[in-house]
């Protein structure tokens, strides 16, 4: 089947009022972006809350895989579309369109499970749109027209107006006729770009990617932080969270990824202070650090990938006295999940396989044996104090000499310049 154009649906932004148009155009940009790497003849059209990429000379799953990668977009409809010229032509392209989706030789449609003839009845409804008035029947006379139209053809569809298995949506617009049914779904959320940057506290396991990505699909633009300690921790750990970073940038856009040596800082507080605080005392300083990054690169918020009572620093306590150092607000969009749900989010969006190879960072080298579970914050900052002044020294020089890594995201085969 030879689709002319895809119709994107979006959600939230229908109810943005007077500023639903930054969004859209906001979300028609996002597009742009991700289109400019693949190859095809592509066309954004913005009409009447409609929006369509035109499309000719294209790789579909390509172009699929494209828009499931861009927030905003809830449904990725396969169009066909054909010239307004008479009820007779209108009838038999629906008619063909239902049997080329369909009917008994119907190639599949990629991204999508739609129903075949051979497995019983596929029971139908057409649903008709006619924004233009002008047309010489009315929206329940041509769905009735079409049904009869589609039941000539086919013997194997069946009508159901209550609960289809399959809904015909044709739409009457000026000078073209638009008729799809199938949906694939997209990433849903927000155009990204709509609600600041804030700066992810990226590690190389399983939640903190996840968490940027969550953040990023309310719109925000993402930089990150990763807190390297050779030699303790390998180069190939390193490039293992480059590429985590590039994998959530497929989604977020490119992210600025500073890595800060954090050897020094981390031995002086395993020499220094008590080894059941010591998880404690070190996300602390990572949050400062962050932070320090954060407002220099305007960032206005930090992310980290905690969930409450997943590990003993992820106590609703430690949480607290962590946060505590920190003035920008910290989102922690995974609070409330279990590991399955960040496990099944992580194999979505394609983290999962690179979060679980054998590459240990940094919070995972020096770890007590047995962790306070509820520090006292009071307990925790005379703790931080036989770190003074020297620890101030090693927090101006691991921020001065961070190594800044540019992340973009590839598409096929193309890296974002």
């Amino acid at each position: 089947m030879e689709f002319q154009a895809f119709l994107i649906k979006y959600a939230e932004i229908g109810i943005k009022g007077k500023n639903r148009g930054v969004f859209e155009d906001a979300l028609l940009h996002q597009m742009r972006v991700h289109l400019k790497h693949i190859d095809g003849d592509f066309r954004i059209v913005k009409e009447q809350g409609r929006i369509y990429l035109q499309t000719a000379h294209y790789d579909f799953e390509e172009v699929v895989r494209a828009m499931q990668h861009v927030f905003g977009i809830t449904k990725i409809c396969p169009v066909v579309q054909v010239e307004d010229n008479g009820f007779e032509n209108l009838a038999k392209a629906v008619a063909d369109y239902v049997e080329a989706v369909y009917g008994p030789n119907a190639e599949p449609v990629p991204g999508m499970e739609l129903p075949r003839s051979g497995r019983g009845p596929i029971t139908f409804k057409v649903e008709t749109r006619r924004p233009v008035k002008t047309y010489p029947m009315n929206s329940m006379e041509i769905s009735a027209a079409l049904g009869e139209a589609i039941l000539d053809r086919a013997d194997y569809m069946k009508v159901d107006v209550h609960s289809p298995m399959v809904q015909i949506n044709v739409e009457i617009r000026q000078g073209f006729i638009n008729i799809y049914s199938a949906e694939i779904p997209g990433a849903g959320g927000m155009p990204l770009g709509t609600n600041g940057k804030a700066m992810l506290l990226l590690s190389g396991g399983i939640d903190s990617p996840v968490a940027g990505y969550m953040i990023s699909r309310r719109g925000v633009k993402l930089d990150a932080t990763y807190f390297h300690a050779p030699p303790y921790t390998s180069e190939r750990a390193k490039e293992k969270v480059v590429t985590l970073a590039k994998k959530v940038a497929e989604y977020s856009g490119p992210i600025e990824l500073h890595v800060v040596n954090f050897t020094d800082i981390q031995l002086a507080i395993y020499e220094k202070c008590p080894h059941d605080e010591l998880t404690i005392i070190m996300r602390r300083y990572m949050m400062r650090i962050a932070e320090r990054i954060a407002t220099e690169t305007g960032s206005i918020g930090l992310i980290t990938g905690e969930s409450i009572g997943q590990v003993a620093s992820q106590t609703m306590a430690s949480m607290a006295v962590t946060n505590a150092p920190c003035t920008l607000p910290v989102y922690r969009p995974l609070i409330g999940f279990d590991k399955e749900d960040i496990v099944t989010l992580s194999k979505k969006i394609g983290t999962f396989e690179t979060s679980i190879e054998p590459f240990e960072d940094c919070c995972t080298i020096f770890v007590a044996k047995h962790p306070v579970t509820k520090p006292n914050l009071h307990i925790i900052e005379a703790s931080e104090k036989k770190l003074l002044p020297e620890i101030d020294e090693m927090v101006e020089k691991a921020i001065r000499e961070a190594e800044t890594i540019w992340c973009g995201f590839s598409s096929g085969n193309h890296e974002e310049e």
